[in-house]
Formats: structure tokens, C-alpha cells, sequence
């Protein structure tokens, strides 16, 4: 019971804390994305940069992977691209669809690329081969494939430097906010230590969000408002889903790894220990704009954001990876393993116990304590305190329902302003898919690592 009631309390400080983050993060967002940074680029002075480049000369590699995404999702993300305002002529896009897709597919594919490929410096159309040794199907397989190809037909033909490219793995999904390659360029420019820094957008799910179930629409959000957090917290950031980062370091870790379900944050600790600790990543202010999950029924899209979910909460198969490497590398300071250790396996506890703590396990002891426990003043004021210390924890669910209507793009038509009391209402799911569509699918994560029952990459349906 007192553990309950601590444990209640730390989660309302910690409510209190991380709300805070979050409006600061939303301030910056909402400042950085009134900035012309393709004019703070031409008023860039040799003081302000960190790297001696010029921004005119900096290159931006994009890889899009595909799988069996539609033609209409594959053209808005690569006109996206057409239309920010940074320099075509210094784009080099690859759209990498995988071979096991079926011929349907890699011939949009093919189409999409005949409707682009003059619009950047260069198009590159890379078919991922099915069943190649030592690989996995998915992203981590698809973008390796890609990168290494993009290397050696366009890259190293042409003779360009690999400190004057910078590599975006995006999601097909993606649609990266105008300004973001120019906002990305200027960080890459004035950040410490640009070569050896990775580059992180907020994910911002909202592309689909007016259809998207209520449920849906809760964990999109919840996983925005996650990220913007984190950016608060550079100290402790990996990357995740769409990024950004220096194309030689990419070249001399080997790319992606390919067998391997998390290969957006384990390319951070294939980075960081290459690099024997000297690497970070640099908070890009500035929305990626994604998807939310829908299927064609509810039912569907529940039994789907279960198993993305499960796929997310599976990252924690880096914490062996790290651990096991720690233990063998005496270069990087015991302090940062230290840190990353403790803060990497208290971030996949609490994913996986936080929610059933506060939601559930508060009544255990008025369950299991019998008649004498029942007698006590402690079992009297245990559920009192606990509504009171909750109630309190409402203001982070109250700044998350506010921050939801500032985020969502134009209503449709045939929506009537009552939505929005809706929006802002159908918060009170929370409770239910933190723990339905957090806590379970982190524990059969963690759990199935344990006993070797070995998640492949399940590929998000996208509609």
C-alpha cells in the first residue's frame, strides 16, 4: 500500500515534469516553423558554423523504402519532396521497393519513377531482392540494400564527397514539412560535432487523422507528444522512424544492420559504439508529418496498432546488443554506459509496468491483505488518496487534449465544429490504451526476447 501511494506520487511529479517539457517543445516547433531557413542559411556566418562547409555544397540523400504501399501514398511523400524549398539539383532521391512485393507493385514503382525522376539531381529506383543471405525481411534488410547501391552507381561514380551528403531514411509514409531539409542543413551546419551526430524530427501522426478510430487518434498523439518530449532530453535521445544523419559515418559502420526488427534506433548504437561513445543525437525541432494507423474496420485497426506497437516495444532487443558491447569496450567512459544502461531499461520498464501499476495493481491491497489489513487507517485512505493523486495527474492529460486541437490539420467539410469537443473529450481513453496498446504489447516484447521467441519485421498496412 505504500508503495502504491509513493509510487502514485512520483508519477504525478513526473506528470507535472514531463508536461512541461512538452510545452516548451510545442513552443519551439511552433517558432521554428515560421522561420525562412533557407534565408537564416544565406545569412549564415563562418562564426555560427561548427564545419567548414557552405550550405549550396551539401547534398541530401532520401531513401524511401516500399513494400506494398499504394500509388497515391508513394507520390505525395516524393512530392513532398518536389515541394520543399531546398534545392532540387542537390537531392538525391531512392525509392527502394522490395522485389517479394509482386509485380503489381514494382510497377508502380516503375511509374512513379518515370513521373519523377527529372525533378531531382538524381532518381535512383532500387529493387530489394527477396531471400538474400544473412537478412531479414524489412526496413533495416531494404535500406542497407539501397544505400550500399546508391554508393556505388551514383555516389562514387560522381565523385562526391561523403562529409558534403547527409542521409534521410524516411518512412514512405512520410511527408516531410516544407522547410525541414533546410532547417536539417542549418543544424547539420552550427550543431557540435556534425559528422558524428544523428538528426531527429518530431514524428507528427496527423496525415489520416480525421478518420482514424478515437483510439487510433490517442495513440498517434501519444507517441507525437512522446517524442517531443524526448527532444528536451537530447542527453538521452535515439533516433526513431524517420531521421537523418552524416552519409560517411553511414558508410563506415556498414549501414544498417539487416537482420535486426529495430533498425531506426539500433543504427544509433552501431554509431555510438563505433564511435567508442562519441556520438549524439541532434533535436530537429520541426515536424515530419505520418500516418496514423487505420484498417479497413475497427476491429482490424485495433488487432493492427497491437502489432505495431509490439514491433516498437521490441527495440528493447538493443539492450543486450549494447550491454554485451559495453562490457567489451573499454574506450567509452563508464559513465555514459552507465547512463544509457539505466535509462534505456528504466524507459522499457515503465512502457511495460507503469500503467498497470497505477491503473490496476492500486487495489491489490485491499484484495490481498485480508480482514486485519482491511482494519487499518492505511486501507481506509488508500483508495482516497490514490483518486486525489490521480485527479492531479488530469492536468497532463488536459495539456495533451489542448495540444491535440492545436496540432490537427484543416477539419474536412463534412466534419461540424462539434468535433472538436470530441477530440478533446476522447482523451479519457488514455487509461485504456496505455495499457491495452502499451503495457501488453511491451511485455510480450520483452517477453518473448526472453525466451528467444524472436519477432520478424511486421510491415505497418497502410492505407
Amino acid at each position: 500500500a505504500f508503495f502504491i501511494i509513493i509510487f502514485d506520487i512520483y508519477w504525478l511529479i513526473k506528470t507535472i515534469y514531463l508536461s512541461i517539457h512538452l510545452k516548451v517543445a510545442y513552443r519551439k516547433i511552433m517558432d521554428n516553423t515560421k522561420i525562412d531557413w533557407i534565408n537564416k542559411l544565406a545569412n549564415l556566418s563562418d562564426k555560427q558554423k561548427t564545419i567548414k562547409k557552405n550550405w549550396p555544397d551539401l547534398y541530401h540523400l532520401i531513401i524511401l523504402p516500399v513494400y506494398q504501399e499504394n500509388y497515391e501514398m508513394i507520390k505525395l511523400a516524393l512530392q513532398a519532396l518536389v515541394d520543399d524549398d531546398y534545392p532540387k539539383e542537390k537531392m538525391i532521391v531512392v525509392l527502394a521497393p522490395e522485389f517479394r512485393s509482386g509485380p503489381t507493385y514494382l510497377e508502380t514503382a516503375r511509374q512513379l519513377e518515370n513521373e519523377f525522376k527529372n525533378k531531382f539531381f538524381q532518381f535512383l529506383l532500387v529493387i530489394h531482392p527477396a531471400d538474400l543471405p544473412n537478412e531479414i525481411p524489412g526496413k533495416g534488410s531494404n535500406i542497407n540494400f539501397a544505400g550500399q547501391t546508391v554508393q556505388k552507381k551514383i555516389i562514387d561514380p560522381l565523385q562526391i564527397n561523403y562529409d558534403d551528403i547527409i542521409v534521410s531514411a524516411f518512412d514512405i509514409d512520410t511527408r516531410a514539412e516544407k522547410g525541414y531539409f533546410a532547417c536539417l542543413t542549418y543544424n547539420f551546419l552550427t550543431t557540435k560535432n556534425p559528422l558524428k551526430s544523428s538528426y531527429q524530427p518530431i514524428p507528427l501522426y496527423i496525415n489520416n487523422i480525421w478518420p482514424a478510430p478515437s483510439f487510433s487518434k490517442i495513440v498517434a498523439f501519444s507517441a507525437t507528444f512522446w517524442h517531443m518530449i524526448q527532444q528536451e532530453r537530447p542527453e538521452r535521445l535515439t533516433t526513431f522512424s524517420s531521421h537523418s544523419m552524416p552519409f560517411r559515418a553511414l558508410v563506415e559502420v556498414g549501414f544498417w544492420q539487416k537482420n535486426v526488427v529495430s533498425e531506426d534506433s539500433r543504427i544509433f548504437w552501431q554509431f555510438f559504439l563505433y564511435y567508442n561513445g562519441d556520438w549524439r543525437v541532434q533535436p530537429i525541432y520541426y515536424p515530419v508529418k505520418m500516418d496514423a494507423l487505420i484498417a479497413p474496420t475497427v476491429p482490424k485497426t485495433l488487432i493492427n496498432l497491437y502489432k505495431q506497437q509490439r514491433r516498437w516495444g521490441f527495440g528493447v532487443e538493443n539492450i543486450p546488443y549494447f550491454i554485451f558491447a559495453f562490457t567489451k569496450n573499454k574506450l567509452i567512459p563508464l559513465k555514459k554506459k552507465l547512463y544509457f544502461s539505466l535509462t534505456i531499461i528504466e524507459g522499457f520498464h515503465s512502457w511495460a509496468t507503469n500503467a498497470l501499476i497505477i491503473f490496476l495493481f492500486g487495489w491489490l491491497p485491499l484484495i490481498l491483505g485480508g480482514t486485519n489489513f482491511k482494519t487499518t487507517l492505511i486501507s481506509y485512505n488508500l483508495p482516497i488518496m490514490t483518486r486525489n493523486i490521480m485527479i492531479f495527474a488530469m492536468i497532463g492529460l488536459i495539456s495533451s487534449a489542448i495540444l491535440t486541437i492545436n496540432l490537427l490539420p484543416t477539419k474536412p467539410e463534412k466534419h461540424s465544429k462539434l468535433i472538436y469537443i470530441w477530440m478533446f473529450f476522447q482523451w479519457l481513453l488514455l487509461p485504456y490504451t496505455i495499457i491495452f496498446l502499451g503495457s501488453f504489447p511491451a511485455l510480450e516484447s520483452q517477453t518473448r526476447l526472453m525466451f528467444k521467441k524472436y519477432l520478424g519485421f511486421w510491415v505497418t498496412p497502410k492505407d
